[in-house]
C-alpha cells in the first residue's frame, strides 16, 4: 500500500464526507460503511451500506458511489476517480474497482476479516489482473474503526 506523500488534506476531507455517508447507514440498521467517489477534487457520487434497508446483498457503500460515479460521468472506466471509503473494501467492492478501472482507492480503518486491498487479500494490487488501483490506506483510521466498534458493542448482549 501507498501512503500519499501530498494531497493528504484533500484525502481527509473526503474521509469526512465518507464518514457522514457512513452515519447515515445508521437510520436504517445499516453497518456504517460510506463511500465517496471524487473527480478532480469534486465529490461526484456519495453512498453508504443500505443492504438491510434494500435487501439487497449487494447494496455496499462502495458499489453504490461506483455506480453514481458512472452514472454521473456517463462511462464506466473511473480511472480518473478516487475511491473514498470508510473501511476497507471486501473482495466483491475490490473487484468492482480493478472492473471499473478506478485511478485511486483510500480507505480509513483495515478489516483483516474481509479486506480485499492490503489485509486478507490484495486484489487491487494485483498484477495479474488487468488493472492495478493506487491505494492509501489509514486515512482518519480512528473516526472511522471507532464508528464500526461503536455499532457492533451496541449489538451485542450486554456482559458478552
Amino acid at each position: 500500500m501507498e501512503q500519499a506523500a501530498n494531497g493528504a488534506r484533500p484525502d481527509e476531507e473526503a474521509m469526512h464526507r465518507a464518514l457522514e455517508e457512513a452515519e447515515a447507514a445508521l437510520d436504517h440498521g445499516d453497518v456504517p460503511v460510506g463511500a465517496v467517489a471524487v473527480r478532480d477534487g469534486t465529490v461526484i457520487a456519495a453512498g453508504h451500506n443500505e443492504r438491510e434497508r434494500l435487501g439487497d446483498p449487494t447494496a455496499h457503500a462502495e458499489l453504490l458511489a461506483l455506480r453514481g460515479a458512472a452514472e454521473r460521468l456517463g462511462r464506466w472506466r473511473l480511472t480518473d476517480v478516487t475511491l473514498v471509503s470508510t473501511l476497507e473494501p471486501c473482495p466483491m467492492c475490490a473487484g468492482a474497482l480493478v472492473a471499473a478501472r478506478v485511478g485511486r482507492l483510500v480507505f480509513g480503518a483495515p478489516d483483516p476479516r474481509a479486506g480485499a486491498c492490503g489485509s486478507l487479500y490484495n486484489l487491487c494490487s494485483d498484477p495479474r489482473l488487468n488493472h492495478e488501483v493506487q491505494v492509501t490506506a489509514g486515512v482518519l483510521e480512528g473516526a472511522a474503526a471507532r464508528l464500526l466498534q461503536e455499532f457492533f458493542s451496541s449489538r451485542r448482549p450486554q456482559g458478552a
